[in-house]
């Protein structure tokens, strides 16, 4: 599983490099989630567009494996808010057994506000590979 903001795809892209290689290692699926708002947004006017968006970006990232990555989409009224009980879920929905995501260089804000790595690790029981810029 791959949580991916379609707003920040540069800042993403070390994380999803790795997530390509171990699928090409491991000849394993991947499945890109997304979280978005019924609100249009920069990146989408509707779920059905966002969704739309982001197969696009599947297919553009396919790993070279012979396993064509699938999507799931998640809708939020704040997706912010509700993204590290969005990913949870994702996990245990999707029956994940690794999640590799990006994630920030630790801040002192991090005792207070963990990154969202930490809670999707803290609060399933698979593994979580974090990956920083």
């Amino acid at each position: 599983m791959v949580p991916v903001d379609l707003a920040h795809l540069p800042s993403l892209q070390k994380a999803l490099d790795v997530a390509a290689g171990l699928a090409r290692q491991y000849d394993a699926s991947l499945c890109y989630v997304g979280v978005t708002t019924s609100q249009p947004s920069p990146v989408a006017h509707n779920p059905e567009e966002y969704r739309s968006k982001l197969e696009a970006f599947a297919r553009e990232h396919a790993p070279e494996n012979g396993q064509a990555p699938s999507v799931a989409v998640y809708n939020s009224h704040d997706p912010v808010v509700d993204l590290d009980e969005i990913l949870v879920r994702a996990v245990s929905e999707l029956q994940a057994d690794l999640v590799v995501m990006a994630t920030h260089l630790p801040r002192h804000i991090d005792a207070i506000m963990p990154a969202n790595g930490s809670k999707v690790a803290a609060h399933t029981n698979v593994s979580v590979f974090l990956v920083r810029p």
